[in-house]
C-alpha cells in the first residue's frame, strides 16, 4: 500500500496553532519543542524542518497574529467615512479578533509584561503598524475638528489593554461573581460586543471636541 502523503500546508498550520496555544498558556521559555510536537501529534523533526527552531516558530506565531489583526482592522477602517466610524471599527474589529483567537490576548500581554524579551523585530514592526493606523484615525479626528487633546499612545493602550485584560481575566471574573461576600458586578456576563461598544462610547466622549 502506498504511503499517504502528508499535507505540508495543513501540517504547518497545525504546528502554528499548537504553538500559539502553548506559548499563551505556558510562555515562550516554559514551552518546549517536545510539548508542541506532542500537542499537534507530529514528529519533533517536522517542526525543525518547517520552522528551524523554537525562536523561529515563536516569531512566526507573533507575526501571523499581528499581520492578521492588522489586515482585519484595515479592511474595516477603509469602509469608514469619519474618524468616529474609524475609531469604532478599530475597537470592534480588535475585540472580535481577540474573542475569536483566545490565545492572542494572553500572548500579547505576556510579551509586553516581559518587556519584549522575545519580541522579534518583524513582530515589533507589525505592532507599530497597528498603532500607526489608530494614530491616523485620531489625527483625522483632530483635523476634522471632532477630537481634541489626543495622546495616541495612551488611547492605544486604553483600547488594547482593556480588551486584552477583559479576555484573559474572564475565568477570574466569573469566579469572583459567584462569591457570596462579593457584591460587585465583574462584568462576567458581558459579551465582547458589549465590552467593545462600552469602550468606544467612553473614549468617544473623552475625545470629542467640546463646543
Amino acid at each position: 500500500m502506498a504511503k499517504q502523503k502528508r499535507d505540508a500546508k495543513l501540517t504547518k498550520a497545525n504546528i502554528l496553532k499548537a504553538a500559539m496555544e502553548l506559548f499563551s498558556v505556558k510562555s515562550f521559555d516554559a514551552t518546549t519543542v517536545d510539548d508542541i510536537a506532542v500537542h499537534c501529534n507530529v514528529n519533533k523533526a517536522m517542526i525543525y524542518y518547517y520552522y528551524k527552531n523554537k525562536a523561529g516558530l515563536y516569531e512566526q506565531v507573533m507575526v501571523t497574529l499581528m499581520e492578521d489583526i492588522y489586515n482585519d482592522i484595515y479592511i474595516e477602517y477603509k469602509k469608514s467615512k469619519t474618524a468616529l466610524e474609524g475609531l469604532k471599527a478599530f475597537i470592534i474589529t480588535y475585540s472580535l479578533y481577540a474573542k475569536k483567537h483566545l490565545y492572542f490576548p494572553a500572548l500579547l500581554l505576556r510579551e509586553l509584561s516581559n518587556s519584549g524579551a522575545h519580541l522579534p523585530e518583524l513582530m515589533f514592526f507589525k505592532m507599530r503598524k497597528i498603532f500607526f493606523l489608530l494614530s491616523e484615525i485620531l489625527e483625522k479626528g483632530v483635523k476634522d475638528g471632532i477630537f481634541y487633546d489626543v495622546k495616541p499612545m495612551i488611547i492605544h493602550f486604553m483600547i488594547i489593554g482593556t480588551i486584552n485584560l477583559m479576555m484573559t481575566t474572564t475565568p477570574i471574573r466569573e469566579k469572583a461573581m459567584n462569591l457570596e461576600d462579593l457584591n460587585v458586578d465583574t462584568c462576567s456576563k458581558c459579551d465582547i460586543q458589549e465590552i467593545a461598544n462600552y469602550v468606544y462610547e467612553k473614549i468617544k466622549i473623552m475625545l470629542e471636541k467640546k463646543v
